[in-house]
């Protein structure tokens, strides 16, 4: 899903939404009291790709997709197909906190070896 943009017109809005939103919630934390309610009947979904991302200046979405490989034939091209398995859309606070524990679960896989930080942009990669 191929999306142009302007970097820092998007950035703009997201900044702008998140201040709304941060406003909102304080609002919320003032006059509610929330509780977590389990609901075992919601379905879990299994994606192995992310198909889709994009900041629309309200929501955050993100479409994960599973890959299924047609049948594999002896001397020829493997192919495969690659679907749709959930559409997530979230809040310019939700995304945030999103972020944040990705970049949490990120640091721990890190420091446990079971990933390697990559790069940022305009940096050398480590051990050049």
């Amino acid at each position: 899903m191929a999306v142009e943009h302007d970097p820092v017109a998007a950035q703009d809005a997201w900044a702008a939404a998140v201040a709304a939103q941060r406003a909102a919630d304080t609002r919320e934390k003032q006059t509610a009291t929330i509780r977590y309610v389990d609901r075992v009947e919601v379905a879990e979904a299994f994606a192995d790709s992310i198909s889709g991302l994009i900041f629309d200046g309200q929501t955050l979405r993100i479409e994960f997709a599973v890959t299924r490989l047609d049948e594999i034939r002896p001397n020829m091209p493997i192919t495969g197909r690659r679907y749709p398995a959930c559409r997530l859309a979230l809040s310019p606070a939700a995304a945030i906190d999103l972020i944040n524990r990705m970049q949490q679960i990120g640091a721990a896989l890190t420091s446990a070896g079971a990933a390697k930080a990559a790069p940022r942009p305009g940096e050398a990669a480590p051990g050049r």
